[in-house]
């Protein structure tokens, strides 16, 4: 282990908080996947606690664990086009210091978030799941009172749901359009 090694490595264990996960793997933020890639592989070559496990420095072993730890993590959200693109806009905007890390809850919470959008999209519940699909079928045949019926079984179940409310109000607006004007005022 060379002294130079060791300065190099409590220094960035030092500002290892305040650098973003392009500084972490040593790469521009314009660099490709293939550039993410092999600087990922050589940080992590070059701080693999592997390497350290019998080094006799609990402290050292510990800061390079950290380290370690950060360039895993930095791979993980820099190789996925979709987390770097957001990870980038998120570095460079006004709460870049709160945004440096990728966090697990930050996954997870988008994530919910998806799956909640996913939900509101087609139903929370079996039932309005099932009138919801039912009532879409019926918009294709352009049976608007079907739908509307079916629209308004599904908001049985899912009452809040804004996505049948929405779709009910447009078959509404067709069923209208669609009646003989004699008609829109009958009583059935």
């Amino acid at each position: 282990m060379d002294a130079q090694f060791l300065i190099e490595a409590e220094t960035l264990a030092t500002v290892l908080d305040q650098l973003d996960y392009y500084a972490v793997l040593k790469v521009p933020r314009t660099a490709s996947p293939g550039e993410i890639k092999k600087a990922y592989y050589r940080e992590s070559r070059i701080f693999h606690p592997d390497r350290f496990a019998a080094h006799p420095s609990a402290e050292l072993r510990e800061m390079v664990g950290k380290i370690y730890r950060r360039v895993n993590e930095a791979y993980t959200v820099l190789r996925d086009d979709r987390k770097r693109t957001r990870y980038l806009s998120d570095v460079s905007g006004p709460e870049r210091a709160k945004k440096l890390r990728f966090t697990e809850a930050e996954e997870a919470a988008v994530k919910e978030e998806a799956r909640r959008k996913v939900e509101e999209q087609f139903g929370q519940t079996t039932n309005g799941r099932r009138f919801y699909a039912s009532a879409l079928t019926e918009m294709q045949g352009s049976r608007w009172e079907t739908a509307a019926r079916a629209l308004r079984s599904a908001l049985v179940y899912e009452p809040q749901n804004q996505k049948f409310k929405e779709i009910l109000a447009q078959v509404e607006k067709e069923l209208d359009r669609s009646r003989p004007k004699g008609e829109q005022f009958k009583i059935k």
